[in-house]
Order: C-alpha cells, then sequence, then structure tokens
C-alpha cells in the first residue's frame, strides 16, 4: 500500500478519486439535492446523511486504491486476481449514488426506462445497506490484489 502514495501514483490515485466523486454526484444527481437540505434543514436525518456521504468518500478511496494497485499489479505480473471484484464494487458505489435516497442514482433510472417505480429509499435501512456491502466488496477486492 506504500507504493500507491508515492509518485507518480499518488497524482493517479487522486485523479481517479476525484473522477469518481465528480462522476457519482453527476450520475446520481447530488447536486440537485444540496439546495434541497438547505431549504429543508429541519427535516434531514443529518445521521444517516453522514453516514451515506461517509459511505460515498471511502467507496470512492477504495476505487482508487484498487483501480492503483490493478495497474500496479498488471505491471508487475501481467495477470492480477481480484480485477473484477473490483469492477463490481465500482459499478456497484455508482449504482448506489452519493445519497441512496436520491431517486435519481443509475439503478432507478434503468428500472424506470422499463416501467419499473424503484428507490433505493425504500429498502429498511434507505439504500445504506447497499453503500455498506459495495464497500466490503470493495475491501475484498483489495485484500485479493494485496495478496
Amino acid at each position: 500500500m506504500r507504493e500507491i502514495f508515492k509518485k507518480p501514483y499518488i497524482y493517479w490515485f487522486l485523479a481517479i478519486f476525484i473522477f469518481y466523486i465528480g462522476l457519482n454526484i453527476l450520475l446520481s444527481g447530488f447536486y440537485k439535492t444540496i439546495p434541497l437540505i438547505i431549504v429543508y434543514l429541519e427535516t434531514v436525518n443529518w445521521v444517516k446523511l453522514g453516514i451515506s456521504l461517509v459511505l460515498t468518500l471511502v467507496i470512492g478511496f477504495l476505487v482508487s486504491l484498487n483501480g492503483v494497485l490493478v495497474y500496479i499489479k498488471y505491471k508487475e505480473r501481467k495477470k492480477c486476481k481480484g480485477v473484477g471484484t473490483a469492477s463490481a464494487g465500482t459499478i456497484g458505489g455508482l449504482i448506489v449514488g452519493v445519497c441512496p435516497l436520491c431517486v435519481t442514482g443509475i439503478f432507478p433510472l434503468i428500472l424506470g426506462l422499463i416501467g419499473i417505480s424503484f428507490s433505493l429509499g425504500s429498502l429498511p435501512f434507505q439504500g445504506i445497506e447497499i453503500q455498506v456491502l459495495v464497500a466490503l466488496i470493495l475491501f475484498a477486492s483489495y485484500k485479493q490484489l494485496s495478496k
């Protein structure tokens, strides 16, 4: 892991992190939610929103960590295990979005195209459980790649 935080990999790590978080904000429509959070300050569940934002940052960190690690391992061995898991975790993170309660995630958007109304907010923990699952998948991928 020390290798990732040395030049030039640290620049790739930061670039992937910023790109992933930006793409996640754009695809989930979180930029539209920020003004609504300000308007409805009293009704926002700050604990769930805080957990969701922290998990989004953790997922972004793990995505960029796995991305750089895949590149390093590929240069070393030309074959590495865990790439599929890293890809699944990255896509899962984009599906959930920044705030699982936001209706405009990729998964609800795709289901809406075929006429199914679905929001991750209808799950027991309002989609936070999906974010935890994605973070665990990405952590497992990191463990596989770092062997």
